[in-house]
């Protein structure tokens, strides 16, 4: 006698309440975790060394300041993603990194710490109080969709910049994932980093002459406040972390399916920063750009199971964490022109999957349009960046066009 059948449920029904993320992983999660963790520290590391030794910070304080950051991502990167099997990348706030270049030297550090802590208390105040999962919610689809793609399209682009400079390397990685994408689409992105790490190093590109290994160490500083600190670092902080972190990290989620409630998110990373402020963090964010690599196709094909890409990115975070600058000193080993290349190369899928998600519905094309010409462009206005512009550009296109056809 036959078994009886299973009946076909969606992913989301389907989902088993036993979490099994040794069964549930695969090679192209673990390479996509890999990649969002490498994106995000080689795209603004730069910016803490530069702005603690424009403030006179001690190598220990930076240290630190890594260490901080890395263990509070790791943390809630790899606490949320389990708790609601969702891939829930967090990240540090690059505009809040490229503030501080010019704001933390005129501040006394035990000051800017305090302002740090002011700033998550507030963003952990938006997260309990739930009105920001009913502001996501009035956000038309299109639009999102378009937000995201308008995100990563400047990362997508920057393989055919780094093509001009670095020809021979850029050509190889790009027929290479063109071929195995042809036959092997999930070893796509694995093979071309193989490939060009191979290519870089026959090129002499290679340079671990500063390589070394060395172990982070927490250094606790008392915060004190300050009227002045807190409305030179503190308040910016926590507009830029809303508006050019959370509102693009939720779209990236929404974008690529996921329904996660955003109320347990936010307040969850305004804890996490909290914690670690008086030990240099200068606040934990939802990211958006390295979400991206684990929230689409690329990560896995089975959109439950692509948590497991979040999980191996909060794995790495731990480990760089763990050597903090040393991390530093691996990604400088490696030519500019390879990273960049991987990150386009795998983010591919979500922008092409964004953009035709942006156009789908008739009466919001030129909305979404908008929203991602304006986020594409890059636009910084008051210090705030492009992704927040593009999502009001976007709605107020929307309710001007809505209000007209009416």
């Amino acid at each position: 006698m036959n078994p009886p059948s299973t009946p076909n449920l969606s992913p989301s029904a389907a989902a088993p309440a036993r979490i099994r993320p040794w069964a549930d992983t695969s090679l192209s999660s673990l390479v996509a975790g890999f990649v969002a963790m490498m994106t995000g520290y080689t795209s603004a590391l730069v910016l803490m060394f530069q702005a603690g030794q424009a403030a006179h910070l001690s190598d220990a304080q930076i240290s630190s300041w890594i260490w901080a950051l890395s263990i509070g991502m790791a943390v809630t990167t790899i606490g949320l993603s389990l708790r609601f099997r969702a891939p829930i990348v967090t990240a540090w706030s690059t505009p809040g990194a490229a503030l501080l270049v010019t704001s933390l030297p005129h501040v006394p550090y035990p000051q800017a710490i305090g302002a740090f802590i002011v700033c998550a208390l507030l963003i952990t105040a938006v997260g309990l109080t739930g009105w920001f999962d009913t502001l996501m919610k009035k956000i038309p689809a299109g639009i999102a969709s378009a937000l995201l793609a308008g995100i990563l399209f400047e990362i997508g682009i920057g393989i055919f910049h780094a093509a001009q400079s670095r020809t021979a390397l850029v050509l190889t990685m790009f027929f290479t994932y063109l071929i195995v994408k042809r036959f092997a689409p999930r070893y796509a992105i694995v093979t071309t980093l193989i490939v060009g790490t191979a290519v870089a190093g026959g090129l002499g590109l290679l340079d671990f002459s500063r390589f070394h290994v060395a172990f982070a160490h927490p250094v606790l500083t008392l915060p004190s406040f300050s009227i002045a600190a807190i409305v030179s670092i503190g308040i910016p902080l926590f507009v830029v972390a809303m508006a050019s972190q959370n509102v693009p990290g939720i779209a990236v989620l929404r974008a690529d399916g996921y329904q996660t409630p955003s109320a347990p998110l936010i307040a969850t990373t305004g804890l996490a920063s909290l914690v670690f402020a008086p030990f240099g963090s200068h606040g934990i964010n939802l990211a958006a750009i390295t979400a991206a690599l684990c929230t689409g196709p690329q990560a896995h094909e089975d959109r439950s199971k692509r948590y497991t890409a979040a999980l191996w990115c909060g794995m790495f975070y731990l480990l760089a964490g763990i050597f903090g600058a040393t991390i530093a000193a691996l990604f400088a080993a490696l030519p500019q022109a390879l990273v960049v290349s991987v990150a386009a190369l795998a983010l591919f899928g979500s922008i092409s999957s964004g953009l035709a998600n942006a156009m789908q519905a008739p009466n919001q094309r030129e909305a979404a349009l908008v929203t991602f010409m304006v986020t594409a462009s890059g636009l910084t206005l008051l210090s705030i960046g492009s992704a927040f512009w593009g999502l009001v550009a976007g709605v107020v296109t929307q309710v001007v066009l809505s209000a007209r056809r009416a």
